[in-house]
């Protein structure tokens, strides 16, 4: 009489297939709740983060030089024109990444790496090109002992590129295509 051994384990890709959608999720959540609390944050305390954007586009907290100073934005209706568009990319951020969290818990791969990527993208635009290119160096922000923002937009340009690159590793799942 033969035996036959059944085992139970599960394919290998099957740890990685369920490991995969949850890991995603909850990358995909932290980035939508932590920019929805920054955008939140700059809607009911408008004046906090409105004076930081002002000193740095006015770049008066900065070495004066005259070959650098022709770059300041002296105009606060210019100033607050720009901090309302960052507060609305950073809505519509946050907005992108709540629905892409909904896709990865509904384990809708193909729609929740389109959309955490559409807002993850627009997270690296505004503190990689935005705070960091365009407030870091072109506005010399780094010269300000006082309204230097570049460490917290490193971090957060660098969070999103880690969660987006979570985001579009391979899923495990057999026969699916991880394509966006």
């Amino acid at each position: 009489m033969s035996t036959t051994t059944k085992t139970s384990a599960a394919p290998a890709s099957s740890a990685s297939s369920r490991a995969f959608p949850l890991t995603a999720t909850a990358l995909t959540a932290t980035m939508a709740l932590y920019i929805a609390l920054v955008a939140f944050g700059n809607i009911t305390d408008f004046g906090t983060n409105q004076q930081f954007v002002r000193h740095v586009l006015a770049m008066d907290t900065t070495f004066q030089d005259d070959d650098l100073m022709w770059r300041a934005v002296t105009s606060t209706a210019l100033q607050d024109a720009a901090y309302v568009l960052i507060i609305v990319w950073e809505t519509v951020a946050a907005l992108l990444l709540m629905a892409a969290t909904w896709f990865w818990a509904r384990r809708d791969h193909r729609r929740g790496r389109r959309w955490s990527t559409y807002g993850l993208l627009m997270l690296m635009l505004l503190f990689g090109a935005g705070f960091i290119g365009i407030g870091g160096e072109w506005f010399a922000m780094w010269q300000s002992k006082s309204w230097n923002g570049l460490e917290a937009a490193t971090r957060v340009f660098l969070m999103s590129g880690v969660v987006l690159i979570v985001n579009h590793l391979p899923s495990g799942r057999p026969g699916e295509a991880d394509a966006t």
